[in-house]
């Protein structure tokens, strides 16, 4: 059985949703797959749009850096998806919970486990535990990517090596009056 199907893996795929949209809808179920999402849904041919709405209301939690304005957008996400729970059984998964009512669109079942998955992310990780890249925020950096935090030491705050490492130089240089990455080479003081 499951404990918490829909936490860390639902806000990761939100996450790589947000960060790289696939152009289509197949694109879109093959991600979900990849995260291990294993139900079939009936296509329609507004479930790339809808989705990709899903996706922007998601981002307005990742932007929210109050906790109690975070909670509030995630309650009402949560009242828009709501559903009984019901235990599951299919595609070998074992029985678990699904936060939706049988049948319901591709969309729909997104905006349900996105929201119930970071509602448990961040009440079981911390409220901090969800953001953007810390690379953007430094001025002519264009990073927006989302970041889940899901580090030991809740202490994640790039989305990857190189955003730290071009943030590190960055600070580096700061620090140490070295020109910016010109292209050139920093002039050396002569030594008499």
């Amino acid at each position: 059985m499951h404990l918490n199907p829909y936490g860390e893996y639902a806000v990761l795929l939100a996450a790589s949703l947000a960060n790289d949209m696939p152009e289509g809808r197949s694109g879109i179920e093959e991600r979900a797959r990849t995260f291990g999402m294993t139900m079939d849904f009936i296509p329609t041919p507004e479930d790339h749009e809808l989705t990709r709405r899903v996706i922007e209301d998601w981002l307005r939690v990742v932007d929210a850096t109050d906790p109690q304005e975070r909670a509030a957008l995630l309650n009402q996400q949560m009242a828009a998806a709501a559903a009984y729970p019901r235990l599951v059984d299919h595609d070998d998964e074992g029985w678990h919970l699904h936060y939706r009512d049988t049948n319901q669109g591709m969309p729909h079942v997104f905006r349900a486990i996105f929201s119930v998955g970071t509602a448990l992310h961040l009440t079981t990780r911390g409220m901090h535990r969800l953001g953007r890249c810390a690379a953007g925020e430094d001025p002519g950096d264009p990073c927006r990517a989302v970041v889940v935090d899901v580090t030991r030491n809740g202490r994640q705050r790039y989305c990857s090596v190189r955003c730290a490492n071009r943030a590190a130089v960055r600070r580096h240089r700061a620090r140490t009056g070295a020109p910016s990455g010109n292209g050139q080479k920093p002039q050396r003081p002569s030594v008499n």
